[in-house]
This record gives structure tokens, sequence and C-alpha cells, in this order.
């Protein structure tokens, strides 16, 4: 059984304008449960910040109900949501002069006392978040020497160490390369595994959030969310409606969204090796050709550099894809 350690009810988030409402997203019922890695996706300027802002108690909701470990967050205090919610920001941290233990002692500044002073069990804790996401031999390094990459493991150290049954991070991976990427969302799925930890991100990494994230929060264009298994969600189309209207498709093989392709002709293509397949496609694609069964023109290939092509006035054998791009302009015209 899942245990919901955050739910929303008739939620609506914005701004005031003046004494005026503004609302961004209206009558939202979400959950957030323990042991999950859910990932918001949509647009931008959509409202994905905006949410995340009002979810972790730094933006108050213009309408409904927010619930946290059954607690409702208007009777909360800083000084308890700051026990029960860390977050990680896009930014960049500023904090240079600080080492790396310095940076993730922070996370322990609600338990402290005034002087922010650390005994042996908070100690013990940073060490443990800096175990945690494999930083320890970067403790007394400065901030300002890390790569982005490492900086941003350090930034979630310290929300580890914030010891809160959820970390709420906005675009963790925005700055990152995309070794750092996929390292750092395996991290967050593997935190929320092993540390039974409720992890919520926005992203705009759909490929890594697709393969990771237990669940999904779908920001539709239209402003409307929608929530549910990873899986269940793609098989059932919903990720369509992401860029709706906008020129891009989503690709079920590759799990991500592609520029929508002008096609200007169409062939068959013949390949029981699966990823030459996908590149030929791709080849294909990029020269605005195609793929559709019972073409005149069949293409077949057991190889990168043997490739066939079969149509009704003969048979040619080309050596490689330019050759193959070649002859289909010579064949089409």
């Amino acid at each position: 059984m899942k245990t919901t350690i955050l739910s929303t009810q008739d939620l609506t988030a914005g701004y005031y304008v003046g004494k005026k409402k503004s609302p961004i997203l209206e009558r939202l019922n979400l959950t957030l449960n323990a042991g999950e890695l859910v990932c918001l996706l949509g647009a931008n300027g959509i409202g994905k910040s905006t949410l995340l802002r009002t979810l972790s108690g730094v933006q108050t909701p213009l309408e409904g109900k927010i619930s946290i470990a059954g607690k409702d967050m208007s009777q909360c205090s800083a000084r308890q949501l700051s026990r029960l919610i860390s977050i990680v920001y896009t930014d960049r941290t500023l904090a240079g002069a600080l080492t790396v233990q310095e940076v993730v002692s922070l996370g322990r500044h609600p338990y402290t006392g005034f002087f922010g002073r650390l005994d042996i069990d908070d100690k013990t804790i940073v060490w443990q978040a800096m175990e945690a996401v494999g930083i320890t031999h970067l403790a007394q390094k400065h901030i300002a020497t890390l790569s982005d990459g490492e900086r941003q493991k350090t930034m979630i150290a310290r929300a580890l160490a914030q010891q809160t049954p959820i970390i709420i991070l906005d675009e963790p991976t925005a700055f990152l390369d995309v070794a750092s990427r996929i390292e750092t969302m395996q991290l967050l799925h593997s935190l929320a595994h092993n540390q039974n930890k409720a992890i919520l991100l926005s992203s705009h990494d759909i490929s890594q959030s697709l393969v990771l994230a237990h669940r999904l929060w779908l920001l539709r264009n239209d402003r409307t969310m929608i929530d549910g298994m990873t899986e269940e969600l793609i098989m059932k189309g919903e990720l369509e409606h992401l860029f709706a209207n906008r020129e891009v498709i989503f690709d079920y093989n590759i799990g991500d969204f592609l520029a929508k392709p002008t096609i200007i002709h169409q062939v068959s293509l013949h390949c029981e090796n699966n990823t030459l397949k996908h590149w030929l496609s791709n080849a294909l694609l990029r020269n605005n050709i195609g793929i559709a069964e019972n073409k005149e023109i069949i293409i077949s290939a057991t190889d990168i550099n043997t490739i066939k092509i079969s149509y009704q006035k003969g048979n040619y054998i080309v050596g490689g894809i330019e050759e193959l791009i070649a002859q289909l302009e010579d064949i089409i015209g």
C-alpha cells in the first residue's frame, strides 16, 4: 500500500495582482506518495514552477487545500514546513566560498539552535547525506570549483540532510550535460526507492523522465493536469497532448518528442535489425521520405553498407546511406 505524503483538494495556484486573483492552474487534485519519483512535465510558461512553489509553501494557494503528512499546510509554521519539505531550485548556487560539507550542513538548519551549531548527530547525518549521493571525496572542496553535476549533487545532499519526507526540485538537470542528467535522474530514482522519499521534480528531460519516473503529472497545453502511472499514460496517448498545436510529435519507439517531419514521398522499409531500421528511418525522414506499408519503392537492408532498392523498373544495391538518398532522389525525381 502506498503512503500518501502530500495531497491537494481543488487547488488553484496563481498570483495576486493587487487584490485581484490571477489563477494559473485551477482545481487540481493530486497525490504524492512515499517511495515514488514523480516528474512534472509541460511546456515552458505553462505553470510548472508556480505549482512547485505553491506545493512547497513558498506561495500561498489562491483556493483549495494542501495536506502534508495529514496536516493542513496553512496551519504549519515555517519551521514545521522546513521539516516536511526540502527544495532544490534551478538556479546555480552562489555560495562559492563555502565547502561542500558546509553547504550540505545548511540542511540541518531546521534542527539546530539559534547559533546553528551542529552536534555529533547532525554531523553524522550530513556525512551520510554526502555518502548517499557519492560526494564524500568532495567534502572540503569549495562550491565554486565544482562541475555543474557535482554542484547539483551537493544541493541534493543538502536536501537529504534536511531529513524531510518530501523533496521538491525545479528542473534539477537544466544546466547539466547528458551524462550528468542521467546520473542525477538515476540518483533521485534511487533515493525515492531506498530512502522512501516522495520526490517531485519538474523536467524537460522527457526520455529520462519516462524511463525513471514512477508516475507523471502531465500539464497540458490547456493547463489541465493528468496524474497517472508513466506507462499507462504513454499507452493512452496522453503524451501527445503535452505540446498540442506545436510542430513536434511523440515517438513511441524512443519515448521522446521529435520535430514533425515534412513528408513528400513514402517508401516501404524492410529490415530485421531494429537499430539499423531506426537509423535508416531517421535518414529517410530527414530527407522528407516517410515509411509506410505496401509502397511502390521498397528498401531492404541487412547492414548499413548493403541496402537494396526495389521498384517496378528494377533493383539497385547501394553501399551506404548517402548513396541510398542520392538514388532515391533520382528515382522519385
